[in-house]
């Protein structure tokens, strides 16, 4: 990275290491060139292995972490079901959002803001929903909420459901958590996770991830076989359309529907062998190890974060209140002309507030954590020039 562009610290998209920028960067190719296919069917493999759910029909498909609300939606509800969803910010209003749009009913399980609502209000408001006689058919759970930051214990959620709806499907928005924070999809029994590629999967924006376990799977399948000759209710987002090209492709066969994204799922190849090359576990120690090391550096300059505790802090990026009498009008510019672009606040409650910054993908994975240290001095020095002193 040359030395005068300041490094790109946002909660994505993010910095991408060299092999990714040079997948990407190859010449066009064909989608039913053999090379391709080989690298598609080898990727959709690498897939289950990030996301630990060797069961799992992965979908890599064009477009963005938010088409994933989409397919999972269509696929595994019907108009009238209902969905819990356990809402940490501004991620969960949006999957309500789509449920609205699919003519799903929602019933949202919130915290305080920057807090996570408890396993005791979860099973609470899904014992509320059964008593109304309402068809829990979804609960949603967004795995890290970029607005503020904050991560949830999908483990313990889990096992909340399966004690009260236990044939429900537990749906994941892990767009800031993939390839990070732990995830064991089969062991932890959650059906179906979705992301994007911009994030610490470290690809550039333009992929959306899915990978559906056999519950959401035969969901889907009842609802095809309820729809008749109408199909699901989306074109594009259709698993019947889908599946056949994702295990084909598998299998290192050419099949179309709609022309996939061939340089992107090349970087997304180069990207999932970083992300492997020492194993899940070492991916989420080193990510936690990254955010242990920023936030230290931020607790020393007097920092506070926007999670409640520390224990729910995500690991691949920071919420962090500005201190009292400095302006984001001024940080933001300060910190980006001392070497980091960081990101301004995005929960509507709290926008004005505090100020977001990702350490995750290439940045959690260097050793001598370069970006990381870059951005906590650029931190320090732009409050210095705010006039701030701990």
């Amino acid at each position: 990275m040359a030395s005068e562009r300041p490094v790109l610290m946002i909660p994505g998209p993010i910095e991408y290491s060299d092999a990714v920028l040079e997948a990407n960067a190859l010449h066009g190719t064909s989608h039913v060139d053999p090379s391709f296919i080989k690298t598609f069917g080898d990727t959709l493999k690498q897939v289950r292995d990030v996301f630990l759910a060797d069961d799992g029909q992965p979908f890599v498909v064009a477009g963005s972490g938010s088409l994933g609300w989409d397919m999972i939606t269509a696929n595994c509800t019907l108009p009238g079901d209902h969905a819990v969803i356990v809402n940490t910010g501004y991620f969960g209003d949006r999957w309500g959002d789509v449920f609205a749009a699919y003519g799903v009913t929602s019933s949202h399980v919130r915290g305080e803001v920057g807090g996570v609502p408890s396993v005791e209000a979860i099973d609470a408001a899904l014992k509320a929903a059964v008593a109304e006689g309402r068809t829990v058919r979804i609960v949603t759970i967004t795995h890290v909420d970029t607005s503020t930051g904050v991560r949830t214990d999908i483990k313990s959620i889990v096992q909340a459901v399966r004690a009260v709806v236990p044939d429900a499907i537990v749906a994941c928005d892990g767009v800031c958590a993939l390839a990070a924070e732990e995830l064991r999809m089969k062991e932890w029994d959650v059906d179906a996770y979705l992301t994007g590629s911009q994030k610490a999967i470290g690809v550039p924006p333009g992929l959306s991830l899915v990978v559906a376990r056999p519950r959401a799977i035969a969901a889907y399948e009842a609802n095809l076989a309820k729809s008749g000759d109408g199909g699901i209710r989306n074109y594009y987002c259709s698993w019947q359309k889908w599946i056949p090209i994702m295990q084909s492709y598998e299998a290192y066969k050419p099949c179309y529907f709609a022309t996939p994204a061939v340089n992107l799922i090349n970087a997304l190849h180069a990207s999932l062998n970083e992300v492997l090359a020492g194993g899940m576990d070492k991916c989420f120690a080193d990510h936690k190890a990254t955010a242990d090391t920023f936030r230290s550096a931020m607790s020393d300059l007097g920092l506070k974060l926007v999670p409640v505790s520390e224990g729910i802090a995500a690991n691949t990026m920071s919420a962090v209140r500005y201190p009292s009498g400095v302006e984001a009008t001024k940080l933001l510019p300060a910190i980006k002309k001392h070497g980091a672009i960081v990101a301004g606040g995005l929960h509507k409650d709290i926008k004005s507030e505090y100020f977001r910054v990702g350490h995750m993908g290439v940045t959690a994975r260097q050793a001598d954590k370069a970006y990381v240290n870059r951005t906590i001095a650029a931190v320090r020095a732009a409050l210095e020039d705010c006039g701030y002193s701990k």
